[in-house]
């Protein structure tokens, strides 16, 4: 069960640096990369609760078999996992044994003192962990990861099993969780789709010194020449504990720092002269065209790990998006991260990585994940080939105290997780309204989607955010807007100037809403400007056959007429004197949605090189 991050790797692109390719795309944990580590996916046992009487039973406890298998991290819903029960059951188990050596063949643990440290990428939605009997961690919130240093429950007689169960609840009716498109309906309806129950991101266990990083988040100011690092230790560090970083590109090294620790969080910054030269800081940042990866080795005390980071900024001024300080126009396309054997996990690794490829190739230079966190080797391979990528998180379908605690909860663990990563470069907390779905009549839903586009702000202001994507926003960064209509002259007479967006704002949205609310409108209304995307258009679904399920939102009967209705929508976007960016919908189809660019098994519906023509204005009028 022993994995390893690959020491060496060809590149697959000019523009990938050498170091960068010591990761193959597997590590879960992509910019904290440990060289030793444990994949603790695979067989598991498995057993349904439905009674919710296994705590009460102590079923962490026992020492039979549960009935199943499944096989981690594939949800019981999915066929891959071997279960493939779909229906509604509100609580599942999981257990397996692992001797202590296959995780620590070289004894670390026992003899030398060192930690053992057990992470999930991801259970939907709560989940308790016990080892050997002890609850060693719970967690809330079904996109996000935890860890959990779990020495003190470890048995550390030679050639005794350790002992991991896991309890994950997740109630298929409770519309207050974050559950985005997964739905709570016996069977999926409209744009919902099957769940995806407890474990779905990787497993794994690491040997760590006792005090060892946790957490690190890179920052990068190209307008200064320095990268902040903002750390955090498994414990306060012993007086005169050192960071020392080092930066490489092309084994060539660019700076340095070592600094003394005194505190379990801090941060530091570290100068990049290479930035002050204008001619080679063109040659350092990142961008879709050139993504260049500055590699990071990390050594606190006789912890050593590696990173890696990207040189670049991203912001807005009142008319364009802007990538390192220049206008950069957005060609992204809706990606729900779905497949149809494994659910919201990924088949393997390498899907990721073919997922990233599949959306440049058809000429996109960014992805909107649509409510979802995305697994992080996701967003790795979008940092390695060039991908920008639209963080977002799933929604609640109520507005109450508890539904408000859960989705702010995990959204900002979302950001703690993914703040890093260059290819994130706008943040969206709230889609169309869900969860807060009378925000234009209630205060205080639209206040929330207020706060919490101040509340990301704060916690990371290098990004623009949108505080709801599609209409009705209170204080979003770029006014990104939803329309449907499969006619070109009907975008172009919506979105084709300041005029004919003056007008369309005042017209309301689909349930009646408005685009702009309150302090955004009275904006606008005064000469006010924000760039203005068009962030869901589309949705072209090929005639399905007869008594087939399925649903789009305009429906075209044959390839041509795919083709001529794709050119004549994006004829609109690419002549309008407005918009700054688009985002089409979508990548896949995904289950009864039937409106993708490609199938569910990811097979192009039109010819690759006449998409990505379309997609790139090549045919511009």
């Amino acid at each position: 069960m022993g994995g390893r991050v690959s020491d060496r790797q060809s590149p697959s692109e000019d523009t990938v640096t050498e170091r960068a390719t010591q990761q193959d795309g597997t590590y879960p944990r992509p910019q904290l990369v440990r060289e030793q580590w444990t994949d603790l996916t695979g067989t598991w046992q498995f057993r349904h609760d439905n009674s919710d009487t296994g705590r009460a039973q102590q079923w962490h406890l026992g020492t039979e078999a549960f009935e199943r298998a499944i096989t981690v991290p594939y949800p019981p819903e999915s066929t891959r996992s071997g279960v493939a029960n779909p229906g509604p059951h509100p609580v599942v188990w999981y257990r397996r044994t692992v001797s202590l050596d296959s995780v620590d063949p070289r004894r670390l643990v026992r003899e030398h003192g060192h930690r053992l440290r057990l992470s999930f990428g991801a259970v939907d939605h709560r989940a308790q962990v016990w080892v050997n009997g002890h609850l060693v961690v719970e967690h809330v919130g079904g996109h996000t990861p935890f860890s959990v240093d779990i020495s003190h429950a470890l048995l550390v007689e030679h050639d005794v099993d350790q002992v991991i169960v896991v309890r994950a609840e997740d109630d298929p009716r409770d519309v207050g969780q974050p559950r985005g498109k997964q739905d709570w309906h016996d069977d999926p309806h409209k744009i919902w789709y099957r769940r995806t129950t407890g474990i779905w991101q990787p497993v794994w266990a690491e040997v760590v010194p006792p005090t060892h990083l946790t957490h690190l988040v890179w920052t990068p100011d190209i307008t200064t020449g320095l990268v902040h690092l903002e750390y955090e230790l498994s414990t306060s560090p012993a007086p005169g504990t050192r960071l020392e970083v080092t930066l490489i590109h092309d084994d060539r090294h660019l700076a340095s720092a070592s600094v003394v620790v005194g505190r379990q969080r801090g941060h530091t910054a570290i100068a990049l002269d290479d930035l002050g030269n204008g001619h080679d800081r063109e040659h350092l940042l990142w961008s879709p065209e050139h993504p260049v990866l500055i590699d990071a080795e990390i050594r606190v005390g006789d912890d050593e790990v590696r990173s890696y980071l990207g040189l670049r900024s991203t912001d807005v001024d009142d008319t364009y998006f802007l990538l390192n300080h220049r206008p950069y126009p957005v060609r992204s396309v809706l990606e729900q991260g779905y497949w149809p054997d494994t659910h919201l996990a990924a088949p393997n690794a390498a899907a990721l990585r073919r997922e990233v490829e599949l959306i440049k190739e058809l000429g996109f230079n960014a992805a909107r994940i649509h409510q979802k966190v995305e697994d992080p080797r996701f967003l790795y391979w979008a940092d390695r080939l060039g991908l920008l990528v639209w963080g977002e998180i799933a929604a609640p379908f109520e507005f109450s105290r508890t539904s408000i605690e859960w989705l702010t909860g995990e959204w900002m663990e979302a950001l703690r997780r993914d703040a890093g990563h260059p290819c994130v470069v706008t943040w969206v907390p709230i889609n169309e309204s869900w969860g807060a779905h009378l925000s234009g009549s209630v205060p205080a839903q639209a206040s929330f989607t207020r706060a919490l586009a101040a509340l990301t702000r704060a916690l990371d202001p290098t990004r623009p955010v949108i505080s709801n994507d599609g209409w009705e926003h209170t204080d979003s960064d770029i006014w990104a807007i939803h329309d449907y209509t499969g006619s070109g002259q009907t975008l172009t007479e919506r979105h084709y100037d300041d005029e004919a967006f003056a007008d369309a704002r005042r017209r309301f949205r689909p349930g009646g809403r408005r685009m702009l609310l309150a302090g955004a409108e009275a904006e606008a209304e005064t000469g006010g400007r924000r760039p203005v995307m068009l962030t869901e258009f589309g949705g072209l679904s090929h005639a399905p056959e007869a008594g087939e399920k399925w649903y789009g939102y305009s429906t075209v009967h044959t390839e041509q007429e795919f083709l001529d209705r794709l050119r004549e929508l994006y004829a609109a976007v690419h002549g309008s004197r407005l918009l700054v960016g688009s985002c089409y919908t979508q990548l896949t189809d995904t289950m009864q949605e039937t409106n993708g660019l490609l199938d569910e098994n990811r097979r192009p519906k039109l010819p690759v090189e006449q998409v990505r023509a379309i997609v790139t204005g090549q045919h511009r009028p």
